[in-house]
């Protein structure tokens, strides 16, 4: 198809230039009207040949870039800007290259008449299915700048529930490299020196200086070894967890650990009742609601147990009542699950629970980084000064044995 670069106004006298694709240049000044765009100037351009550079498919766009976008989005549609402008505009300012493409891609097929929410489904690594079914809902009932602004919110939230956890695992294992690293240092090219000024001296060992002495020597010696051991229990891990069993025993664990399960497992609780409470509350199906967040739950046990709601939906049931049979989620999100089905207010009510598991997470997370400081502090602390005693030990004894 041909494509038209225009110049006009808008209905609030803002001064808009772009280009449109139509079969005809009166369908491009039509389209354009429809969109309350009054066309100044508008003439066709000459094709050019030229490849434009098409999105990397299946790349993951940043959360943070998305939150911006849907944000900005959300700003623009409230305000009146055409659809297809509010995409090239923020197209051109996006800052990841490969956003910016999708983007544009997006705004290129929106203007060759195809839907938002189809155009977005092109790409699903920046769109997942629960913005694009949101779209698709906010196109049929013509509130998608209500749409946007419950994204916005969900996608907000959603980053800051994702912070919470990488502050909650970064620290711990943060000290725990650089111990580590400061311990296989030490072990590399100190222990060495001393071990063999001690075999110079000839003096007599002590346990503790004999293992870590043995602990340096296997270190040399292994060094590699020890490299590819790792690297292969890494990537053993990882094509484990890629397995659908695997998935399921290492989230489980995790579940069940002392701390840092009980937060995992109010963020997936928060991310469930957010994500549900955004979909029903835009108009999607509850099946196909508890589907989708099935399905961004980012735990194995959690899309087991809405999965398990959702066949039990279909067979006429409620949902209060096989999620509570899931044992996998609090009493209390199921009563006030129950609650909210009964006052046939339920988006509001899983909304009213994720603010207050978003809390509860935030909460537990400080809380637990101001209890890991001093345990890290300690633990680094021993274990080094452990091997600096261990070394000095030989020392102490041969002072002593000269004093006397």
């Amino acid at each position: 198809m041909p494509s038209f670069a225009y110049s006009g106004r808008t209905r609030g006298g803002q001064t808009v230039s772009g280009q449109r694709v139509a079969d005809t240049i009166e369908a491009a000044v039509a389209a354009l009207r429809s969109e309350q765009v009054f066309v100044t100037k508008i003439d066709a351009v000459k094709a050019r040949s030229r490849r434009a550079k098409k999105p990397r498919r299946g790349k993951a766009v940043p959360a943070k870039n998305l939150a911006i976008f849907t944000r900005q989005f959300s700003v623009m549609i409230d305000a009146g800007l055409p659809l297809v402008q509010c995409l090239e505009i923020l197209g051109n300012q996006e800052e990841d290259k490969n956003f910016s493409q999708i983007i544009l891609a997006t705004r290129a097929d929106v203007e060759s008449g195809s839907g938002l929410a189809d155009a977005m489904r092109k790409h699903p690594g920046a769109f997942d299915p629960l913005f694009t079914n949101m779209m698709a809902a906010g196109e049929a009932g013509g509130i998608l700048d209500t749409i946007l602004k419950r994204l916005a919110v969900y996608i907000e939230k959603n980053v800051k529930l994702k912070s919470q956890v990488k502050a909650a695992m970064t620290y711990p294992i943060a000290v725990v490299t650089i111990a580590a690293i400061v311990v296989g240092a030490i072990l590399w090219k100190v222990i060495p020196t001393f071990a063999d000024l001690f075999a110079g001296l000839g003096a007599t060992l002590p346990l503790p200086t004999r293992i870590v002495i043995a602990l340096s020597n296997s270190l040399v010696s292994y060094a590699p070894l020890l490299i590819l051991v790792g690297v292969a229990i890494t990537f053993a891990f990882r094509q484990f967890y890629a397995t659908e069993n695997g998935r399921r025993i290492v989230d489980g664990t995790m579940l069940k650990m002392p701390v840092l399960g009980m937060i995992l497992r109010k963020v997936a609780v928060a991310r469930f009742c957010r994500t549900l409470s955004t979909l029903l509350g835009s108009g999607v199906p509850i099946l196909e609601g508890l589907e989708i967040t099935a399905k961004t739950a980012g735990n194995a046990i959690i899309e087991d147990a809405v999965m398990v709601t959702r066949a039990a939906i279909e067979r006429g049931e409620t949902v209060a009542g096989p999620l509570r049979e899931t044992k996998v989620f609090p009493a209390m999100v199921t009563q006030m699950i129950n609650v909210g089905e009964a006052t046939g207010a339920l988006d509001t009510m899983l909304g009213k629970v994720a603010d207050f598991y978003e809390d509860e997470v935030d909460t537990a997370v400080g809380g637990m980084l101001t209890l890991m400081e001093p345990i890290m502090i300690a633990f680094l602390g021993v274990i080094v000064g452990g091997i600096v005693i261990a070394m000095y030990l030989p020392i102490f004894d041969l002072i002593g044995q000269m004093a006397s």
